[in-house]
């Protein structure tokens, strides 16, 4: 899916409301002990502790430009499904036709067999769309809460609708039962296309050259689909994405103790001028401490949340958007009627999915 709306500030409060309402207890509690029982003494120098922020912020931001790689390669991926999904309709329609049989099939009869072939290839887009949006058991959608929340409210199509009854439509009964057996259903489907274009090059219905030609496009779909596979099964490097979240909750962790002692000796040093404000200068910390702690949390969660980029989440690649988009293409080209053509799939919550 991909959001097409600006992220206003009360939906990114939202989505961290939990950690932000710990982060202000927790601050409030050690700002508490050091205000009441007066251990000023236990501080940390602020060398080490830039040092660990510098260093979080440098992982954060490697994690952040590699999960953006990733989305952006996603979408190329599928820009190249488009395009080469557009050709192969095009291929279709132009080099299925009776020029170099001997046995001259009817219109209606080749036109049945442009139709058997395009539909095969929308089958193939769903079988492959439907395979991106499986569940892998290092993707965080559906593990965390206010993940889980805003699924309720957007999910992808895939989610609500079973494979073999979203294929339905697009294959005849013996196709489904072979495609159904087999583990990998997008590579079952390529390789049937290939076998069907095959059988009509020896009924003479496709000419040798232009046999090759859909070949070679065949060939362009199982690269663009392993390609799209190789990111969903290889997720960003666990060592980088685990050791960064430890390292960004330890840097949180031990913020306070240096810095909540850098307020109390301002405010110890203000309150000969003005000692209400310098008495109560400390809790000052509890603001500035949760707006640190949020901005490293949010940017390291941003991260971690754009890694994958097909699991379903609101700023992930629209697959069921773009797959609709071809397949609603491919079949006004066909000459069917805007009755007969699925609708596109709505945008809920301004996104696309």
């Amino acid at each position: 899916m991909y959001t097409l709306k600006v992220f206003k500030a009360k939906d990114m409060a939202r989505w961290t409301r939990y950690e932000t309402l710990f982060f202000f207890c927790f601050i409030t509690g050690i700002v508490g002990i050091y205000y009441f029982l007066d251990i000023q003494w236990l501080k940390m120098p602020w060398t080490p502790l830039a040092l660990i922020g510098t260093a979080v912020s440098f992982v954060i931001g490697f994690q952040n430009n590699s999960a953006y790689g990733r989305i952006w390669e996603a979408r190329k991926i599928w820009g190249g499904i488009v395009n080469t999904s557009r050709t192969f309709g095009m291929f279709a329609q132009d080099m299925i036709t009776n020029a170099h049989t001997k046995n001259k099939l009817s219109e209606d009869k080749l036109h049945q067999e442009i139709k058997t072939v395009t539909y095969r290839h929308i089958a193939w887009m769903t079988a492959l769309r439907h395979a991106m949006r499986a569940d892998k058991p290092w993707e965080v959608i559906k593990q965390e809460r206010v993940n889980q929340e805003w699924a309720e409210k957007i999910s992808p199509p895939e989610w609500n609708i079973d494979l073999a009854e979203d294929l339905k439509p697009y294959l005849s009964e013996e196709d489904m039962k072979y495609v159904l057996s087999k583990n990998n259903k997008q590579t079952a489907l390529l390789y049937l296309q290939s076998h069907h274009l095959r059988k009509l090059k020896e009924k003479g219905l496709i000419w040798e050259f232009a046999f090759l030609e859909l070949e070679n496009v065949i060939e362009e779909l199982f690269t663009l689909q392993g390609k799209s596979e190789r990111i969903k099964n290889f997720p960003y490097p666990r060592h980088f994405a685990s050791l960064n979240h430890y390292f960004m909750w330890l840097f949180v962790i031990i913020m306070p103790v240096a810095l909540v002692p850098q307020f109390a000796e301002i405010g110890a040093s203000i309150s000969s001028i003005f000692p209400l404000f310098g008495h109560i200068f400390i809790w000052l910390s509890v603001p500035f401490y949760v707006i640190i702690a949020w901005i490293f949390h949010t940017m390291e969660r941003i991260g971690r949340t754009g890694e994958n980029p097909f699991e379903g989440s609101a700023n992930d690649v629209p697959i069921s958007t773009i797959a609709r988009g071809i397949e609603i293409d491919l079949r006004q080209n066909l000459g069917e009627t805007d009755e007969e053509i699925p609708e596109q799939f709505p945008m809920v919550y301004n996104t696309q999915m």
